[in-house]
């Protein structure tokens, strides 16, 4: 633990309930493997079942979705249920996973869909970002799960479709990428994925996957009756959508709720006729680490104000639970940096998307500095308004508006998404960027996730990142120096394109790549230095440290300036001189 983030954090929020929070976060951490299957209260209906019988409803060969994202709305009781069914008795087998948001744990944390890791019972995962599942990556990887890939919001837009009788959708998102089957494999990510789910039809992408067969996600509540209850929910991601669809295919749709409340007409989401079977578990979690039942308020819908003493909360819990890395100085300049960036190509009242990393700490910047109040931050999860959670909460808002689900989203993006700052993991001499590709193996895999969605709708790109992997710099006398270099990040061509510079020149959005050495933009001509970090040498630090061709100008070029540097007098404020 960083003690000296840990007392900064502590000294900007309440102490008792903060203490209360951690004792209830360690609290699960102690008991975060406690399950019962058999947990069934009395006096409720034949819908109501055990989380142990969940997988009597689930034949071999079924193609389901398991709803949640990270740590919000994780399903961990049914993926425990099918995995205990499984070890007893070798069913149900031979199951398509569509699982379009993050689930998995990285083999740290139980209760994820790597639960679902013994050979047979998944052997085909469709998925929008699948980093974090590595134990399923590992049965890709030993040719025992067919591994396919297709974005965040194309995922739900085919769930969308299926709910209202379609079976495919055409769109150009993808294209030009690796999804499109003119430059990539399609959706296959591994050798034994054979077929894609994407074709190319009349200048488009075709996307379909298969009917679905069964829905199961986690919701806040149920009455008596079986209505399903979403207030007091952090996320409602893709649950409606795939609970229509299954229902329409001839399926069943299967929720596990965290208690039982009296009927209450007027908050009903989900009438108890277009539900088959309810699992109650009192551990299901809003967000990671706190259970439903003692639901955190400010991650739910309808404020009209960002409640401060929350944000400072999500910071220390974050930073006590090690979620938050300790990003150093690069990582605040290169903050300040882009933030900068963002005022001066962002209008007022402007819908944005920032992403996970660096960018947690630009939207960091922009609520300290007051102006999240001038804009409206939604993430791909479906929180509108309000402030990005970071860390273990990421996808899920500090004080949201409203929560749409994530198709609707997505359709709100296509419509009025403004800016987007994101990171990037290569760049090349085009200007293309790789974010879902880490190395040659299926274990390496990333996914698009909802970026190639956000890349395809958004006016102005930000990307923002290190220059070089491992490099290490010395800051004196308001100058940055590469005190040892490390691996380029700004290569000739990249492993895998997840962003087409040519086809966003063509549409007529203005990208950017702020980074440790300075800011670049996107031009017809490639990627042009626009501005430079005070202490940085051109042709020995940024020619001689990448591999990509740099467009330098004649004329010098403009330093970044100081109080970016040094923090000291540095001020966001729209409206600001500079591009536009």
């Amino acid at each position: 633990m960083d003690v000296r983030r840990t007392l900064k954090a502590l000294s900007d929020v309440n102490l008792f309930k903060t203490s209360i929070t951690i004792a209830k976060l360690l609290y699960f951490r102690l008991t975060w493997t406690r399950r019962n299957l058999d947990y069934l209260p009395a006096g409720l209906g034949p819908k109501f079942i055990r989380a142990r019988d969940v997988a009597g409803l689930i034949p071999d060969g079924a193609t389901l979705t398991i709803g949640g994202f990270a740590a919000t709305g994780r399903a961990s009781i049914f993926y425990w249920a099918l995995r205990d069914a499984f070890e007893r008795t070798g069913h149900p087998r031979n199951l398509t996973v569509i699982g379009a948001c993050p689930q998995g744990g990285r083999g740290k944390t139980p209760g994820m869909i790597e639960e679902l890791d013994a050979p047979g019972i998944i052997t085909r995962y469709i998925v929008g970002h699948g980093e974090t599942a590595k134990a399923l990556l590992q049965l890709a990887d030993d040719g025992q799960l067919e591994l396919h890939t297709m974005s965040q919001g194309t995922l739900a837009f085919l769930i969308e479709a299926q709910a209202r009788g379609l079976a495919s959708i055409e769109t150009m998102i993808g294209m030009g990428t690796f999804l499109d089957p003119a430059v990539g494999e399609g959706s296959a990510v591994s050798p034994g994925a054979q077929d894609s789910f994407i074709k190319i039809k009349d200048g488009k992408l075709q996307y379909h996957i298969p009917p679905i067969d069964r829905a199961l996600f986690l919701a806040p509540y149920a009455d008596q009756e079986g209505n399903i209850y979403f207030k007091d929910a952090a996320l409602i991601l893709d649950y409606k959508d795939a609970a229509a669809a299954a229902r329409l295919n001839g399926g069943k749709v299967i929720v596990s709720v965290s208690k039982i409340i009296p009927k209450d007409s007027s908050q009903i989401t989900m009438p108890a006729d277009t539900i088959d079977a309810i699992v109650v578990n009192p551990r299901n979690e809003q967000v990671g680490g706190i259970f439903q039942t003692e639901f955190m308020p400010y991650f739910t819908a309808g404020s009209s104000e960002v409640d401060h003493e929350a944000v400072n909360l999500m910071r220390l819990i974050n930073t006590f639970i090690e979620i938050t890395p300790y990003r150093g100085k690069v990582v605040d300049i290169l903050a300040r940096l882009c933030a900068d960036m963002f005022v001066k190509t962002t209008r007022p009242g402007a819908i944005v998307n920032i992403g996970i990393g660096i960018g947690e700490e630009v939207a960091r910047m922009l609520y300290e500095s007051g102006l999240y109040k001038d804009i409206i931050f939604t993430s791909e999860g479906g929180a509108y308004g309000g402030l990005p959670a970071s860390g273990v909460y990421f996808g899920a808002a500090i004080s949201p508006q409203r929560i749409l689900t994530t198709a609707e989203m997505f359709h709100l993006y296509e419509e009025k998404l403004q800016t987007s700052v994101l990171g990037f993991l290569q760049v090349d001499s085009a200007g293309n960027v790789n974010v879902s590709h880490r190395g040659p193996k299926i274990i390496d895999f990333v996914g698009p996730g909802g970026f190639t969605d956000i890349v395809e709708y958004a006016q102005t790109i930000i990307f923002v990142g290190n220059w070089m992997d491992n490099a290490r710099y010395e800051f004196k006398n308001g100058q940055v120096r590469i005190k040892k270099t490390g691996t380029p990040k700004f290569v000739d061509q990249v492993d895998q394109i997840t962003f087409n510079a040519r086809k966003a020149l063509q549409s007529g959005k203005k990208v950017f790549y702020v980074t440790s050495v300075g800011v670049l933009q996107l031009t017809e001509k490639g990627l042009a230095l626009i501005q430079i970090m005070p202490g940085m040498d051109i042709k020995k630090d940024i020619l001689g440290t990448c591999r990509a061709q740099i467009i330098i100008p004649q004329h010098p070029v403009p330093e970044v300036a100081p109080e970016i540097v040094s923090g000291k007098r540095f001020e966001l404020k729209f409206g600001k001189k500079g591009l536009s």
